[in-house]
């Protein structure tokens, strides 16, 4: 019985892992879903513990043996840097050799970069992403890859979760102080965290690490209470993330000397995909702004854009 040739894409983050086992002609033969793989946080030794257990996985559920995985590519949180990325490849070739595995085509890149593949299968456009921080990635019909954002809390991640959260609580310290508008944030964030005063604050931003970000969420509902304070955050984040797409289109444009072409963009991130008003916002001030941008739902999945990459490293 002839051997088949299989590609494996894998999407991991801190929370989940999730891998799609395919034939050389792209058609899916399984999926599979896993614990975190954040090896930023968890170390290297048990993220490729993770992927190789997925991987082991995906052969097993679909009748077919490692030997015949030819390509694999992984996009993970954390994995933007050559030298993690590296670091990661070689960690997951020493697992796979403790069990006789021997492992060649094998590529670790960001999660960004696979859902940017994923998106467009393939083709050109742009990703916009927010969650706890932002970024966008473009890949240019010749197949260039861009990026805008990405630079972090301290002096990046504008229109983030991290920086939405921010300037809520923000918000909120300027009425306790009596020195800013009345905002029904106050009491949401009294209510949901138990800060409803300097004291109480201070202590859980200082001291106890807390998740700015988790504050989100409820700057964009009271904004969609029509809370003055909060509309005017949401709005002030979704002109920023403009701006990161705005950055993009010039230097796309600039790239293939096509001026004005249509650009398909793709919202990715918690704060982009879900049903509240914030992706509205950010999708009326982007088509209002920038008219070559078509904002469309992502055509694949960010694991099915591992795929198309490891279908890549097959002809290498």
């Amino acid at each position: 019985m002839t051997k088949a040739t299989l590609v494996i894409g894998i999407d991991g983050g801190g929370t989940k892992t999730t891998a799609i086992l395919a034939d050389s002609s792209g058609v899916i033969l399984a999926e599979e879903a896993g614990g975190p793989s954040n090896f930023q946080i968890m170390g290297t030794e048990k993220a490729a513990g993770t992927l190789f257990t997925l991987m082991t996985n995906l052969c097993q559920s679909a009748g077919h043996t490692i030997g015949e995985v030819h390509a694999l590519v992984a996009g993970l949180t954390g994995a933007g840097r050559e030298s993690d990325q590296e670091r990661l490849r070689a960690a997951f070739q020493e697992h796979a050799r403790k069990f006789g595995v021997q492992f060649g085509r094998i590529r670790i890149d960001s999660d960004a970069r696979v859902a940017l593949e994923g998106a467009f299968e393939g083709a050109s456009g742009i990703i916009l992403i927010s969650g706890t921080g932002s970024i966008a990635f473009s890949k240019t019909p010749e197949g260039e890859i861009l990026r805008t954002g990405g630079w972090g809390r301290f002096i990046g991640d504008e229109g983030s979760g991290y920086v939405i959260g921010r300037d809520g609580l923000t918000a909120v310290s300027k009425e306790l102080d009596g020195r800013g508008r009345k905002t029904i944030l106050t009491a949401m964030v009294a209510d949901r965290f138990g800060l409803s005063n300097q004291e109480r604050i201070i202590e859980q931003l200082y001291k106890n690490n807390f998740d700015i970000a988790s504050v989100a969420p409820l700057v964009i509902q009271a904004a969609t209470g029509h809370d003055l304070e909060c509309e005017r955050i949401l709005n002030r984040a979704a002109f920023e993330l403009s701006e990161l797409v705005r950055g993009l289109t010039l230097r796309m444009e600039r790239a293939t000397r096509r001026p004005r072409q249509k650009i398909p963009l793709s919202f990715i991130g918690s704060l982009l995909t879900g049903e509240s008003v914030f992706p509205k916002i950010v999708k009326h001030k982007i088509e209002f702004s920038i008219p070559q941008i078509v904002v469309r739902k992502p055509q694949g999945s960010p694991p099915y854009g591992a795929v198309l990459m490891a279908l890549e490293l097959l002809k290498r």
